[in-house]
């Protein structure tokens, strides 16, 4: 009977768990990156269309 290679099997869940890892990492920086567009698009919307931030006191001549 053959002997089971350990360290074959040892590499192949390594693998796994860094592909695992890899995966995560870029499904969390995806999903960062739309909350980061987002707020992006909300900070724009708040600037009047002259392009200076609103304020609620008047400009001082």
């Amino acid at each position: 009977m053959a002997k089971t290679n350990f360290q074959y099997e040892k590499r192949q869940k390594e693998l796994e768990k860094k592909k695992k890892k890899e995966e995560k990492l870029k499904r969390k920086l995806e999903k960062g990156s739309s909350t980061d567009v987002e707020t992006e698009d909300a900070a724009e919307s708040e600037l009047p269309a002259s392009g200076e931030p609103a304020s609620d006191e008047p400009k001082q001549p």
